[in-house]
């Protein structure tokens, strides 16, 4: 695949650096009005041994593997469309490799979410992908930011560490820091898994979630990672915005992705293990597959 690719959504045109990700949008008004998604977050297993207490997808050793090999809307999805497989645990699918290389020959751009642990454990695997332009970017949640997991981040070019806001503690914050690391928040789901820990830990959740946003002027001054970047929760939690310009926030922002009353960032949820799709990963209001993507999302407007 070339390095930089362009296509048109709608009333505005893409351009992205399927080397590092960047996205461009442009047009002569002022707004952007999308036909159909540019990117989407795949739901591919149910299937994961970790047990996290904070999982939003309740995954378990019980969870199935979904269908991704067989005729879906994927087959009709446009060149370029940017695919964030996660699970369960993605690595687990007996058929990921397979369907990665039927993304490439399609000219999809997948990105995969994958544990700490797991990735440590499938590193080789995970480097073959990487290599083998199967995936794009790799998200890693982060456990233990051990000297190793950090080394071994860093031989990955787009590996983007996850920190969810209200678990991370500063000390983990500070063993990150001025390592020329990307790093992504996300903001703390009171959902499934996630809801029963909340219950149990709220003051300690909550009393993070006050150090994080009390602290994140210090770490965009002092410039703690190469890229800091957040999901559209953890911008609602941190208010981010507070520390740019009005121009430098509109040419960043990416669109709203459900989370209250918006909806304008040109992607979704699919859970391809139940057949559902909807705004965002944390939609209680999920609705079964249509045939073509268009749909889909038109219906979500």
């Amino acid at each position: 695949m070339k390095r930089f690719v362009r296509y048109q959504n709608g009333n505005y045109t893409v351009t992205l650096d399927t080397l590092t990700g960047t996205k461009i949008r442009e047009n002569d008004l002022d707004f952007f009005e999308a036909d159909t998604v540019e990117s989407m977050d795949i739901k591919i297993t149910n299937y994961c041994d970790m047990g996290c207490p904070m999982c939003h997808e309740n995954s378990t050793t019980e969870g199935k593997h979904a269908d991704i090999l067989g005729p879906s809307f994927l087959d009709r999805l446009h060149p370029y469309t940017e695919l964030a497989l996660g699970g369960g645990n993605p690595l687990s699918h007996p058929d990921l490799y397979e369907f990665l290389q039927r993304c490439k020959e399609r000219e999809f751009i997948p990105s995969m979410t994958v544990n700490q642990t797991h990735f440590l454990k499938h590193y080789d695997l995970i480097k073959q992908l990487v290599n083998e332009k199967l995936i794009y970017g790799l998200g890693i949640s982060l456990g233990n930011p051990t000297d190793e997991f950090i080394a071994k981040v860093k031989t990955i070019p787009n590996a983007v560490i996850h920190i969810i806001n209200g678990l991370v503690s500063l000390e983990q914050l500070h063993k990150l820091k001025d390592k020329d690391l990307k790093v992504l928040i996300l903001g703390y789901k009171v959902f499934r898994r996630g809801e029963a820990l909340y219950d149990q830990e709220g003051l300690l959740i909550e009393m993070r979630k006050t150090r994080m946003y009390q602290t994140l002027p210090q770490m965009v001054e002092e410039n703690w990672f190469k890229v800091l970047s957040f999901d559209n929760l953890a911008i609602e939690q941190l208010d981010p915005k507070r520390l740019m310009e009005e121009d430098e926030w509109n040419e960043f922002y990416m669109g709203d992705d459900g989370i209250g009353d918006g909806f304008t960032s040109a992607s979704m949820y699919v859970d391809m293990v139940e057949r559902k799709y909807a705004k965002n990963s944390c939609s209680i209001e999920r609705f079964d597959l249509l045939p073509t993507i268009e749909e889909m999302y038109k219906s979500l407007k």
